[in-house]
């Protein structure tokens, strides 16, 4: 299992990728592994809608579940990955680079102070 040291993570299995001010959210190896095969991704937020911390923004439709997104940070979408909907097994495969999810435009950047670090998510998982 991969845990990027560069990345955030949630107990709830997502990662953040930080740019600037741009938060980029997908869901981690562990839980893309857990999930098994991915098949679709169902958005119920869209481009310039405003999220919160812990708000549903899209759920994964795998063959053995449905997992619901969450976003880690408050702030404004700015884009999703429409493209994942056309091969969302890029989401098993490269969870962390093609197969992000959505970018948030953070509206407090101190929304990040609560999320883990590679060592406390490792621990988390047990890896």
């Amino acid at each position: 299992m991969i845990i990027p040291e560069n990345l955030k993570f949630t107990t709830d299995h997502e990662f953040v990728k930080v740019e600037g001010n741009l938060a980029i959210v997908g869901i981690t190896d562990y839980a893309q592994g857990e999930l098994g095969d991915i098949i679709y991704i169902d958005f119920s937020k869209s481009i310039d809608e405003d999220v919160k911390v812990s708000e549903i923004v899209c759920s994964i439709e795998a063959v053995k579940t449905v997992s619901e997104v969450f976003s880690p940070v408050s702030g404004k979408i700015v884009e999703v990955n429409s493209a994942i909907n056309d091969k969302a097994s890029v989401m098993n495969e490269d969870p962390y680079g093609e197969g992000w999810l959505f970018k948030v435009e953070m509206a407090n950047k101190s929304d990040l102070d609560a999320l883990l670090d590679a060592k406390a998510y490792g621990a988390l998982t047990g890896k």
